[in-house]
């Protein structure tokens, strides 16, 4: 049954005193963007770098719940939540309280240097949630990208082995091992190289585009096949995955194939190691995506959701490969940082109370059953797809299906998908695209969206789509 999730607080200001709330609702006052954000556009332009891009050039003043209010006092509904960081909702409460009372302490000594609470209370709460068997340890850090270079770093030492296996189509940063692991070329990798060696890349399951039939179980012997010819089993130090791809396009493998994927590596003494840095923190209806499954790997990679906005980012693993590595060999300067690990414990909290895993699937039972009546008007929507609040449309073209109507087929359609996308814009609806080809449109809304405002967002993105594609 659908439940509504529920309505943001509001968030005190530092002095202490309580804020008004801001109205969860989409409203415009200009065009998107206005001519405030135009202004500070030409500011931007003039001196930072063009190698930062944005989605959509309009500029935040402040942000509550699924809202976001830009400087000329439009209020768009975000579909986005950061690339999928603020699960929690904007300016949550407990993340707002724990910072404050944080940043008045004390906002950095380096935890290699002198240590404090904050951080082993975080790494506490992430031993408790991970699934990973047996005993458990942890090591933070500040982004994802950092968190996955960290991960092959103790696969490496733990296994003595060089070689990362990695799949098409995923992304697992902007470093330069990172790059060398992500599949995509244009933006992340084109201009960059030479990348980092001993990356290896595997066929993944892909649903929408495999062979109509195959299994999950058969997708994993599609890449154990190329693992194991071109790489060599006992030469892999770790099989490194998302358990829905992001970037990618929100591919969710077909069943049988992580598990297969994971027992291949607890046979062949590699290790696995879950790239939950997009999924984890209730984002996919569970805590961390893999659980669906019951997969149990051997180290999880984290970031984004962990924090309610805040960076922070870490590893979580089986004690005996954490430990593995030398005193020293893991950490940096603001790894950990203390008003970072106090935002990361509000939004644990608040993740909690608020059952943010029940409400994520409360999300994507109202969202996929527009998405779906959608794609039955529009046959340009190939394929529906994902898990809990985290969900995509892939966009293709279509082709005569001999009975007067029109069909499916597999031919990207990325100008549809970024027509679609810009009308949501102009309406006050912020969207993303993804995906190898450019041509997948994913949702991300913060965790805590009311029922009606998603409704609003859902009404925004189906005029948008029935005007972009064909019937």
């Amino acid at each position: 049954m659908t439940t509504t999730a529920p309505r943001p607080q509001t968030a005190a200001s530092a002095g202490g005193a309580a804020r008004e709330p801001l109205e969860q609702v989409r409203r415009l006052v200009t065009e998107v963007p206005g001519p405030r954000s135009r202004a500070l556009q030409e500011r931007r332009l003039a001196v930072v770098s063009k190698g930062v891009g944005s989605t959509l050039p309009v500029f935040v003043e402040r942000a509550e719940g699924a809202v976001l209010r830009d400087v000329d006092g439009n209020q768009l509904i975000d579909l986005g939540a950061g690339i999928a960081v603020v699960n929690v909702g904007h300016a949550q409460p407990r993340v707002v309280e724990r910072v404050q009372e944080q940043v008045a302490d004390f906002t950095h000594t380096c935890f290699m240097v002198t240590p404090y609470e904050e951080y082993v209370a975080v790494c506490e709460a992430l031993v408790r949630l991970a699934p990973v068997d047996g005993p458990a340890k942890a090591a933070l850090f500040n982004t994802g990208s950092e968190a996955v270079e960290n991960a092959v770093k103790i696969a490496r030492h733990a296994t003595g082995r060089d070689a990362v296996v990695v799949f098409d189509h995923a992304y697992h940063g902007r470093t330069n091992l990172t790059m060398a692991m992500t599949a995509k070329a244009m933006p992340y990798k084109s201009g960059f190289g030479p990348f980092a060696g001993e990356v290896y890349r595997a066929p993944m399951s892909y649903p929408f585009r495999d062979p109509q039939g195959m299994t999950g179980e058969q997708a994993a012997q599609r890449a154990v096949r190329v693992i194991e010819a071109q790489v060599g089993a006992d030469q892999v130090a770790c099989v490194v995955i998302e358990p829905v791809q992001g970037e990618g396009g929100f591919i969710e493998p077909a069943p049988g194939f992580l598990p297969a994927l994971a027992a291949w590596c607890r046979e062949n003494g590699a290790l696995f190691v879950a790239d939950e840095v997009q999924t984890g923190f209730a984002r996919t209806g569970d805590v961390f995506a893999c659980e669906r499954e019951g997969v149990r790997p051997d180290l999880v990679t984290l970031a984004k959701g962990v924090a309610g906005g805040l960076p922070l980012a870490g590893v979580v693993g089986r004690a005996d490969a954490m430990d593995a590595v030398h005193s020293g060999g893991l950490g940096g300067t603001y790894g950990g940082n203390p008003v970072a690990c106090a935002a990361a414990l509000g939004a644990l909290e608040a993740m909690a109370d608020l059952d943010l895993t029940g409400a994520a699937r409360a999300v994507e039972e109202r969202m996929t059953a527009r998405l779906r009546a959608l794609q039955a008007q529009r046959p340009g929507i190939g394929d529906v797809r994902g898990r809990g609040a985290m969900l995509a449309v892939e966009v293709v073209t279509t082709e005569d299906d001999g009975e007067g109507g029109r069909r499916a087929t597999l031919e990207p359609d990325a100008a549809g998908a970024a027509a679609i996308s810009a009308a949501c814009h102009a309406a006050g609806v912020v969207t993303l695209t993804c995906g190898t080809f450019g041509n997948v449109l994913r949702f991300l809304p913060p965790l805590t969206i009311e029922q009606a405002l998603l409704d609003d967002a859902l009404d925004v993105l189906e005029a948008a789509v029935l005007s972009a594609l064909a019937g």
